[in-house]
């Protein structure tokens, strides 16, 4: 495993796992690890989407009725939230490169409150109005709405199924972030190391690419 040195200017020097030859090398597995992981999360979601695809060929009229229930603007703040957080997220690392700890730890405090402020939006307006409305999936669907439509239960099936799982990860992000915080307050990050910055930021970059695919899928393609 690989160990750590504290030194007088309150960085925690990174010291390259035993297994590993050199820090680059190191990173690299790191990098190719994570995209590994990131494939099965994309096998995941392309199952889902495949899924939408199919019963949108079955129920076009369905679809199209009833993603007019979905707030467009709120679902359009929340996509400007998240490409704001990504940008966030790239300043962090690249404040780490340059050794700006305090821009770093700012921007990463900066990304922890829009990944907040995507779930409030979510927990607080989107998904009460649906309960309140009674478009939930299967069973437990009761609006009348659509009624002149056949099955509008399957399209909000699909919805809270594809946009609870991607913000249960955006929740993950959010642990992941608070982590790195606690770390770069440590001094754990410097130009001569940032891989967990670098493989958190990809994930993120995964949940906002995920949702700039749901957003105009369920929001706009009507």
């Amino acid at each position: 495993m690989s160990q750590q040195v504290a030194v007088a200017d309150k960085i925690v020097r990174h010291r390259v796992g035993h297994h590993w030859p050199n820090a680059e090398l190191e990173f690299s597995g790191a990098k190719l690890g994570f995209w590994i992981f990131l494939c099965t999360e994309i096998l995941m979601f392309g199952g889902l989407f495949v899924a939408y695809t199919y019963f949108r060929s079955l129920y076009p009229e369905t679809f199209h009725e009833a993603h007019k229930t979905l707030s467009i603007p709120l679902g359009t703040l929340n996509t400007g939230v998240l490409i704001l957080s990504s940008f966030t997220v790239v300043m962090a690392i690249r404040s780490a490169m340059v050794n700006q700890r305090k821009a770093m730890l700012g921007y990463l405090y900066a990304t922890l409150f829009l990944a907040g402020a995507f779930m409030f939006v979510k927990l607080a307006f989107e998904w009460p109005h649906k309960f309140h409305m009674g478009t939930l999936p299967a069973a437990f669907y009761t609006y009348d709405g659509l009624s002149h439509v056949p099955k509008p239960h399957i399209f909000y099936g699909l919805y809270f199924v594809m946009t609870g799982l991607h913000g249960i990860h955006v929740l993950i992000g959010m642990g992941l972030i608070t982590w790195l915080i606690i770390q770069g307050h440590k001094g754990v990050f410097y130009k001569g190391y940032f891989t967990p910055l670098e493989i958190v930021g990809l994930y993120w970059h995964f949940v906002d690419l995920v949702w700039i695919y749901l957003f105009p899928l369920f929001y706009l393609a009507g």
